[in-house]
């Protein structure tokens, strides 16, 4: 049997075994199973709640950001540096964005397929620099503010650390495959 259709079974399996796995140990240890999954609902329905001003705030700062043109305007100053080092100014704000929000990288990674073509070392660029990078600041905002943490000094320096490294490292692949 080919690795990929092995892999193909395992994938399509994993998930519904580890349920029946967690509902019969549940079963066995006499869990009643119904009663705690409604009271996980609630703190879920709980913490929805709380983090709503915390999605909000970063939905206007994104939102801001890119209609006041902040963003095009940052990749228009770095441009003349890009050129040196053969980057497109187009991933600038990909760069940028990825760290704020995912929907708005989302976004500014379309406009980079609809202004290249598809098959462009830009959107290659694009494409590994989203799938290497985290929302930092989304993160941050969300999850720590969900249960109250206010001293994220060290988380923020390292997931920008992080983000910086995976932004560097997307050029660095993308130019050994594609360039």
């Amino acid at each position: 049997m080919p690795i990929k259709e092995i892999i193909d079974i395992i994938s399509l399996w994993t998930l519904p075994s580890i349920i029946l796995i967690i509902l019969t140990v549940a079963i066995v240890r006499k869990v009643p199973v119904y009663e705690a999954f409604i009271e996980g609902a609630k703190d879920g329905a709980k913490v929805s709640f709380n983090i709503i001003p915390y999605l909000v705030a970063i939905i206007v700062a994104i939102s801001m950001l890119r209609a006041s043109g902040a963003i095009d305007s940052l990749a228009v100053l770095c441009s003349g540096f890009l050129n040196k080092i053969h980057l497109s100014a187009d991933v600038l704000p990909l760069a940028f964005v990825r760290s704020l929000s995912g929907s708005a990288a989302i976004g500014v990674f379309s406009d980079i397929i609809a202004n290249n073509d598809i098959n462009s070392y830009t959107t290659k660029l694009s494409a590994i620099m989203l799938g290497s990078s985290e929302t930092t600041f989304y993160v941050l905002t969300v999850y720590f503010g969900a249960v109250g943490i206010k001293k994220y000094r060290y988380a923020l320096l390292t997931g920008l650390s992080a983000d910086l490294i995976g932004i560097v490292m997307a050029i660095i692949v993308a130019r050994f495959f594609f360039a």
